[in-house]
């Protein structure tokens, strides 16, 4: 028989999520048998897959050895880079990622990432200990790619970790790009709405008319300045897709300069630029209605600086809007 004591991670989560990450040696199926047959208690009661859990709330399983063989407890990851710390609490970091960084591991993939880098700078901190955790990690809120920069929400505790998922999810948490692109728009600012899906290899579609299985999008942009034939936009999203502002840029004729997958591969090469120009430089919290990080809310967070590989555009400029 083995014991979990509930903490303040593990609580306000369904006891079947918290086993399937606490005992990933246990089968889903046999799980569900054994909460039936009541091998698996709560309090020393009969529960159900679907209770949520309470802080101190004990988890008793009447199960096999075997099964708890494959857990292993998280291991921190050493590193000697530093998290760039724009904005932390005792709830959240927002960090900014610099370009060529992943965010999670690949498959495939070495070295550092930025979620690396945040739990062991936390763990330096004392504010990880993965030998006190059973289920949670702290855990990035929103990604963005490999060759973008900018702005990440990390959560430090599984609170902060639902909230900023459900206020992104509800679009309460406003996220701002700064990027470059080939040519001029034919409108220097508007909201585009067209609609995406995804494909092989890792690529969107968009189209301009609703089809099966695409998702509607909304771009915000507005032309900050043009140099020749190229453009610093500053991007609002109100939807938030995979590839949205690349793939729907290309899709309006202004394809992000250095751009492998929707880009003009002749300018970039002239260019000599072969990431695509792009900076997630602000983040918003605007929540409707109550929560647990209300004190956050109103409050904007704007990167310093966004990496750009080109000199087009006056490094004062792109300053005077981060």
């Amino acid at each position: 028989m083995r014991e979990f004591t509930v903490n303040r991670n593990d609580s306000g989560q369904r006891i079947d999520k918290f086993i399937t990450k606490a005992v990933p040696g246990l089968p889903k199926s046999l799980l569900y048998k054994y909460l039936r047959i009541k091998r698996i208690k709560l309090n020393g009661k009969r529960c159900e897959k679907g209770d949520i859990l309470r802080e101190n709330d004990v988890i008793s399983m009447y199960i096999n050895d075997e099964f708890f063989s494959g857990k292993k407890k998280a291991q921190v990851k050493c590193t000697d880079n530093a998290p760039d710390v724009v904005y932390e609490d005792q709830n959240i970091i927002i960090a900014y990622k610099k370009p060529g960084l992943d965010v999670h591991t690949g498959s495939g993939k070495s070295g550092d990432t930025l979620i690396d880098i945040i739990r062991y700078y936390l763990y330096k901190k004392g504010e990880y200990d993965p030998e006190n955790e059973n289920s949670f990690a702290p855990a990035l809120c929103n990604r963005i790619d490999r060759n973008t920069s900018g702005l990440v929400i990390a959560a430090k505790n599984a609170d902060a970790l639902r909230e900023i998922n459900f206020r992104i999810k509800s679009r309460e948490i406003n996220k701002e790009y700064l990027c470059i692109c080939c040519g001029v728009p034919k409108e220097t600012s508007g909201y585009r709405t067209a609609f995406l899906k995804k494909g092989n290899h890792n690529l969107v579609d968009i189209s301009e008319n609703e089809l099966p299985d695409y998702k509607k999008i909304v771009t915000g942009y507005e032309v900050i300045k043009s140099k020749n034939d190229f453009s610093l936009l500053k991007i609002k999203l109100v939807t938030g897709r995979t590839h949205q502002i690349r793939a729907h840029m290309a899709f309006l004729g202004n394809p992000l300069l250095g751009d492998g997958k929707y880009g003009n591969t002749i300018i970039n090469k002239r260019k000599g630029i072969f990431r695509q120009q792009l900076c997630a430089y602000r983040i918003e919290f605007d929540f409707k209605g109550d929560s647990c990080l209300n004190y956050l809310n109103g409050k904007s967070f704007c990167s310093e600086r966004c990496d750009f590989d080109t000199a087009l555009f006056d490094d004062e400029l792109v300053k005077s809007l981060v």
